[in-house]
């Protein structure tokens, strides 16, 4: 299947080589008279401007020439060596002006650039520099788009710099002529008469400099089409060439990987433990490795997609791009080794495993790029980025452990007084509503910390009850019968006894002024709503059977013997 893949590739590749190859015979239209005579204008204006240059190069070269044989007849008559080495260092300089203003000349003269016919040295082999030619053409697009606006910048640099030497090279000359025609000493003349024609040669040469410069600049900006027609024919050129082989690429790309996916998937069914509640490690090794392989894949059908399309711009884009890819994995190699071990079920935290998130206990569902966790209590799951496991642990849970102290619609008691059912909660925040319809939010990790006491389970009532020390002759038999039996009497009677599981009236202690008695009285979870109101209750019930039987209810006593 992959050959036939490959082979399909290859045969659109040539079609749209083909198809390209025919698109691009344009034929141009046969010009009319005025078009002609327009062209015809652009290049005699064009002639001009170049001759224009070449005069004036002519004459900068005229004055580097003047300029190099007086500074050599001063250095022929110079005695001092210090004086000797600066007039060496201002020929090598008019040198290499008189270097560039040749190599300008011929420039303009020929129209083209002549450092292409620069004959080439033979270089020794070296990996490195053939790494840079493989990006080279890459960085050479990337130059060739921004060379006119590179170039145009440049010559703007050049003109403001001359401009601004300009008037100083002129008033340089003015000084000297003013100082000639006020001095009366003619040794002081004769030197200042021989520093004349320099400065003038160098204002002239500035002046000049300035005029290439300018003229430079000015067929440039002639030349410069509109941005939307450039825009336009950028755009229509991309699209017949690059533009097409990336729409190439981009769909063999999709290819090969849906091609792989689906071919991983059907594989592994075929595999023992593929219907596991929890994958399997050899399972998790395959997929693991199908993904390794469907992503070196697709840059393989990049890179030759554009090899065989044979443009190398784009080709070496590619491999730029790659490069960068595997230098930003050098530095994160370590966190994709222990993504890797999560991945396949061997690292700090495992599925099927208990662990510790935002301070709640979750479930781990399942670890993949993506991985899911549930808290099956709150009812709420998360899809975690594998990089958020790194740096947790999990570990193995009993059947029976909660998940979390209370559910949704669950009355609770918190440590700070608080009584209400649990309308909302999850692992951001926890709300309660109040008897009377007030609201109270938590955030979640302030609701555990108020240790949350869960009523709708079921719960117990501890009511205590004082008789007095009259009674002590029967406190602790026939009284605790007769008070039992008189609140289960009252329970059914009220219609509690259904949700009563147990009662049970004990003496609980001799205190300083009362025989104190403990009501125990244990309600399922449904009468929860009622928890206050059933403690108030069992207290009306004990004073009832008090009234009955005519048992004397003690209140603080002082006692004093004299």
């Amino acid at each position: 299947m992959m050959r036939g893949f490959i082979a399909f590739t290859i045969l659109f590749l040539s079609w749209s080589n083909a198809a390209l190859a025919g698109d691009t015979k344009i034929e141009v239209p046969p010009s009319n008279q005025e078009q002609k005579q327009e062209l015809s204008e652009q290049v005699l204006d064009r002639s001009d401007a170049s001759l224009k240059m070449l005069y004036s190069i002519i004459e900068l070269k005229k004055n580097l020439n003047q300029r190099i044989k007086e500074k050599n007849q001063i250095l022929t008559k110079s005695s001092s060596d210090t004086e000797k080495k600066l007039l060496k260092s201002e020929l090598t300089k008019l040198d290499k002006q008189l270097n560039d203003s040749a190599m300008d000349f011929e420039r303009i003269a020929t129209g083209i650039d002549i450092g292409l016919f620069v004959e080439k040295k033979v270089e020794a082999f070296d990996w490195q520099d053939e790494l840079v030619g493989l990006i080279k053409p890459g960085i050479r697009e990337i130059k060739r788009l921004t060379i006119k606006a590179r170039y145009k910048a440049k010559l703007k640099d050049e003109l403001s710099y001359y401009q601004g030497l300009s008037p100083v090279a002129r008033q340089a000359t003015q000084n000297i002529a003013q100082l000639i025609s006020q001095t009366k000493d003619l040794e002081l003349k004769k030197n200042l008469e021989k520093l004349l024609p320099e400065w003038k040669s160098i204002e002239k040469q500035i002046l000049n400099k300035m005029e290439i410069v300018a003229m430079s600049l000015a067929e440039i900006e002639n030349e410069e089409e509109s941005i939307i027609e450039t825009s336009q024919t950028s755009i229509k050129n991309f699209f017949r060439t690059r533009g097409l082989f990336l729409f190439i690429a981009v769909i063999a790309c999709l290819g090969v990987f849906f091609f792989l996916r689906l071919f991983s998937r059907v594989m592994v069914r075929f595999i023992p433990g593929y219907t596991s509640k929890y994958r399997p490690f050899h399972i998790r090794v395959l997929s693991l490795f199908f993904r390794i392989i469907a992503f070196a894949m697709v840059f393989f059908v990049l890179i030759f997609v554009f090899y065989v399309v044979e443009d190398w711009v784009l080709l070496s884009l590619t491999i730029i791009f790659v490069m960068g890819i595997g230098w930003a994995a050098k530095n994160t190699l370590p966190q994709y080794w222990h993504q890797s071990r999560l991945m396949l079920n061997i690292g700090s935290v495992r599925e099927g495993e208990r662990m510790i998130y935002y301070g709640v206990p979750w479930l781990v569902k399942n670890i993949n790029v993506f991985s899911e966790l549930e808290n099956p209590s709150l009812g709420v799951k998360l899809r975690l980025p594998i990089e958020d496991l790194l740096g947790k642990i999990s570990r193995p849970f009993h059947k029976k452990e909660p998940w979390f102290p209370c559910k949704r619609n669950d009355w609770v008691i918190l440590a700070d007084g608080t009584r209400g059912v649990v309308t909302s909660l999850s692992h951001e925040m926890v709300e309660l509503v109040q008897r009377g319809g007030a609201h109270k939010t938590y955030q979640t990790s302030d609701f555990l910390a108020q240790s949350p006491l869960n009523l709708s389970m079921n719960f117990r009532l501890k009511i205590p009850f004082g008789i007095s020390y009259n009674l002590q002759k029967d406190s602790t038999g026939s009284i605790l019968e007769t008070l039992e039996s008189y609140i289960n009497t009252q329970v059914d009677k009220e219609g509690y006894k259904e949700s009563l599981l147990n009662l049970r009236v004990e003496f609980q202690q001799a205190a300083s002024s009362s025989l104190d008695i403990l009501v125990l009285a244990d309600f399922k979870g449904d009468m929860a709503p009622l928890y206050r109101r059933l403690s108030r209750a069992i207290q009306r019930w004990c004073v009832d059977a008090c009234t009955l039987n005519n048992w004397e209810i003690p209140f603080p006593q002082l006692t004093i013997h004299k």
